[in-house]
């Protein structure tokens, strides 16, 4: 996943991926088969750890509030930079139509989950709107901006009071 969320899946050698998992390159290609098996599987296991965060908040609800709960847990999620880059990384890569596919089936499974413990409809949609800007801002880390708008940014979306 670090390697995917610095180069992506095209821009990423499975020689880099190898190394950091200290296996061999054709161990890696015995494992996965391709590079794109590999990378869509990484999809696949980022998205899921998001529902599990997801499905944990929900069910704790130390909030009060499951919306709240869950974009807390998505929060401490997202501070780790190198999952939240290789998301971007998975979305960028939807060009792919395997990409495009894997990507959709598990976001699909993330909104019907939220969706189902949603106060509404319109509740689960500002959930979503709400966290990409939020993922958007982090890519970016706003947060280390000294600039107004970047301030103002945050504070729209949620991030600063």
């Amino acid at each position: 996943m670090i390697e995917f969320a610095l180069g992506g899946l095209h821009g990423t050698s499975t020689e880099d991926i190898a190394r950091r998992a200290g296996i061999s390159q054709p161990y890696l290609f015995r494992l996965f088969g391709t590079k794109k098996e590999l990378f869509l599987e990484t999809v696949r296991r980022g998205f899921r750890h998001v529902l599990q965060l997801f499905q944990e908040a929900a069910a704790a609800n130390r909030e009060g509030d499951v919306m709240r709960s869950m974009g807390h847990a998505y929060g401490d999620h997202r501070r780790d930079r190198s999952r939240l880059m290789f998301q971007m990384q998975a979305y960028a890569a939807c060009e792919d139509s395997e990409v495009r596919k894997v990507v959709r089936e598990e976001y699909a499974a993330i909104y019907k989950f939220v969706e189902s413990v949603a106060p509404s409809k319109d509740a689960a949609n500002e959930f979503f709107k709400t966290g990409m800007l939020i993922n958007v801002a982090a890519a970016m880390d706003l947060g280390a901006l000294d600039e107004p708008w970047a301030h103002d940014f945050l504070v729209g979306c949620g991030e600063l009071q």
